[in-house]
């Protein structure tokens, strides 16, 4: 086997392979010795069918396994010798088998970058200081109090106005016949004026009195969430059950103990600091991360794989596709499509593969591994966030290699991060000057 590599770019390289006639010929003849071992043609004894009867029938067939033989064998055969750090299947577009001639044909892979030693040290960093306020707090409080608000059907006697909650039983009619998109419904609630199904639909709910049913005709703006419903004119028949009033608890002991484990509002509000802090933290760590890749990205030249993009892209692609699942979703009701996705957040997995394979070269620039012990400590991390009993995690990442290879360079990239966050100048802001800074006329 002979043997070339084109560099087509810094990621993708072509082979140009081609094996000897003398081998496409043994290969041919031993794999018409075997066929004729096995094949059972009329007219001939098992073993003794000759090798033109053999080709004139399976020669099709033949031809297609050497020739995927050949390739399987001669292509690995060409990795081992260049060492090149494949990613993802080659391109083949194989050509038909020649038993009078050599055997050639081009392989296309990608291959990880080579990326240049980083300098990573001394990158200036701005951390933004967080200060949770009473009003954030109260802010906290109010939604807690809504969510714990309940419905009540009113005490009085009166038709249905803007504003009301209301309990209704509806069935939407398309060109008289029954519509798969508003099929019969029992029970519904809604708020009067928010338009959660349509603001046409609750205009027509105003001045129903209890029991009553009215037909409301909703035509659906083009721009409707639910694409299925976009454009559509639908008869909803519609029957109001009960008109229901708001129930607000009062913000204060009883409160925090409807909401958990809290004796007191104190304690209440003690927690939703603790709360905030926290959130604040994590944002903070992310402000800091983005700051640190945007600056490698930009020092850091070197060409990405299409085949690590389209993996990013899926996995993004399926994180939409399980977040619309959640709540009972799908794209096509959502007016999208795994190619749209794709397509609006591909810089997006571009920027996550650069950050995955700046953290590589680092780890292997830096020598950084995880001792024993740090894995364990991960381990246990990973189970509280699960609460999961530690022996369980560490079974499932024991599995296979591959689980304990992703999950060892997980820590092993935040590891990295810690390493370069630790040798970068931080300088730490109040958002006041932050604010005061951005406003600052120019001189």
């Amino acid at each position: 086997m002979h043997f070339t590599v084109e560099d087509v770019s810094g990621v993708k390289k072509t082979l140009h392979i081609e094996i000897p006639q003398e081998e496409v010929v043994r290969e041919l003849d031993s794999a018409y010795s075997q066929l004729k071992k096995t094949a059972k043609i009329k007219g001939f004894r098992p073993g003794k069918a000759p090798r033109s009867v053999l080709e004139r029938m399976f020669k099709k067939d033949v031809h297609a396994d050497v020739s995927s033989k050949l390739i399987k064998e001669s292509f690995i055969d060409a990795l081992k010798k260049t060492e090149l750090k494949v990613i993802g299947n080659p391109e083949l577009e194989p050509p038909d088998l020649k038993a009078n001639q050599d055997y050639k044909y081009d392989a296309t892979v990608e291959v990880k970058p080579d990326i240049n030693d980083i300098d990573f040290k001394g990158l200036k960093l701005k951390k933004n200081r967080y200060k949770v306020d009473d009003a954030e707090i109260e802010l906290q409080l109010k939604a807690l109090q809504k969510n714990l608000t309940q419905h009540k059907p009113i005490a009085e006697e009166r038709p249905s106005r803007d504003g009301d909650h209301v309990m209704v039983t509806y069935e939407g009619l398309k060109n008289g016949k029954p519509f798969a998109e508003t099929q019969r419904t029992e029970n519904f609630t809604l708020k009067i004026g928010d338009g959660r199904i349509a603001t046409s639909f609750d205009e027509g709910l105003i001045g129903m009195q209890t029991d009553e049913t009215r037909e409301i005709k909703v035509t659906f703006p083009e721009d409707y969430s639910n694409a299925k419903l976009a454009g559509t004119t639908i008869d909803f028949q519609v029957t109001l059950n009960q008109i229901r009033e708001e129930d607000i608890p009062e913000i204060d002991d009883d409160l925090a103990k409807k909401a958990g484990n809290y004796n007191t509002l104190d304690e209440l509000k003690a927690q939703v600091r603790r709360n905030l802090e926290e959130g604040y933290a994590k944002r903070v760590e992310q402000e800091i991360n983005e700051q640190v890749f945007g600056e490698l990205i930009d020092k850091t030249e070197f060409d990405v794989p299409n085949v690590m993009i389209d993996y990013e892209l899926e996995a993004i692609v399926d994180d939409a596709e399980r977040s619309f699942a959640y709540r009972n979703k799908s794209l096509e009701e959502m007016g999208l499509s795994r190619e749209a996705i794709a397509e609006n957040y591909r810089d997006t997995a571009v920027k996550q593969v650069k950050r995955h394979l700046i953290l590589e070269k680092i780890i292997d620039q830096e020598n950084l591994t995880l001792a024993d012990e740090e894995v364990e400590a991960g381990l246990q991390e990973m189970a509280d966030a699960f609460q999961q009993p530690l022996e369980q995690v560490t079974s499932f990442y024991n599995q296979t290699t591959d689980k304990l290879d992703y999950f060892t360079q997980t820590f092993l990239e935040k590891k990295a991060i810690e390493l370069i966050i630790d040798s970068s100048e931080i300088k730490e802001v109040e958002l006041s000057e932050q604010t005061s800074d951005q406003t600052e006329p120019a001189s």
